[in-house]
């Protein structure tokens, strides 16, 4: 008698099931919720104030901000996308490089929030005295990155407009670059496209630092290397009447 395997008759929705570190991180920010419910004052305390950095040198505020909400909506859609998208990014990754990547660009996205705050400009300014909360700034980044490894995918806007991820993606970073111009709603969206730029940058860079620095350094000598390869007519597989450079 030919028996059923057991998992036939099982079914997953969405992207497919909760890994350890998915639930981790899920788990983390639904207790910091809970906890901030409960005692208000936190938020001050933990979540990322710029002018708290650069004058009192909070700097755990670059991590922390990332766990807390402001509201029960707000913390569902971003625990949402960040299973949506976090899913298979982190199959392909694995969880090490996923956890890197997450955090990465959550901090680096608030440490450019904090240097758009310096800017002398009013709709700049309004940030440097906001409070910023919310794990959108990595979720942004994890957008990004799944817009470049499955950029058909399709994804439905608002829930009804079924759109290409890369389209989406390019819709949502111009949205976060209009919206931090203005002199409302700059405080978000200036750390929104923050995780979108951190996220650009780490992913084609492929080093894992964030380190402004570092990373002109590294374009600077790739473009060193490719002057003097012009200058000395270096190509790949030896010189340019060298059967067109095609032989190795």
């Amino acid at each position: 008698m030919r028996r059923s395997a057991p998992y036939a008759s099982s079914y997953s929705i969405g992207p497919g099931p909760l890994s350890t570190v998915m639930k981790a991180l899920i788990g983390a920010n639904v207790a910091m919720f809970v906890l901030t419910t409960l005692f208000p004052a936190l938020v001050v305390w933990l979540g990322l104030v710029p002018v708290q950095v650069v004058h009192e040198f909070r700097v755990w505020q670059l991590v922390t901000y990332m766990f807390l909400h402001g509201g029960l909506f707000h913390i569902l859609f971003n625990m949402l996308a960040l299973w949506m998208f976090g899913t298979d990014l982190e199959r392909r990754w694995g969880s090490r490089y996923f956890l890197k990547f997450y955090f990465v660009t959550g901090a680096g996205a608030g440490a450019l929030t904090v240097l758009f705050s310096l800017l002398p400009f009013g709709f700049a300014q309004q940030v440097h005295y906001s409070v910023v909360i919310g794990a959108s700034g990595a979720v942004y980044g994890l957008l990004l990155a799944y817009a470049l490894y499955f950029p058909d995918r399709q994804i439905y806007m608002y829930f009804v407009f079924p759109i290409p991820v890369r389209v989406f993606v390019t819709i949502m970073g111009a949205i976060a670059l209009y919206s931090s111009l203005g002199e409302s709603g700059g405080v978000a969206n200036a750390t929104h496209l923050g995780g979108l730029l951190v996220a650009y940058l780490y992913l084609k860079s492929g080093r894992m630092t964030l380190s402004p620095f570092a990373e002109v350094k590294y374009r600077y000598v790739k473009w060193r290397i490719n002057r003097l390869r012009k200058k000395f007519d270096v190509v790949s597989g030896g010189r340019s009447n060298d059967w067109n450079g095609r032989v190795h």
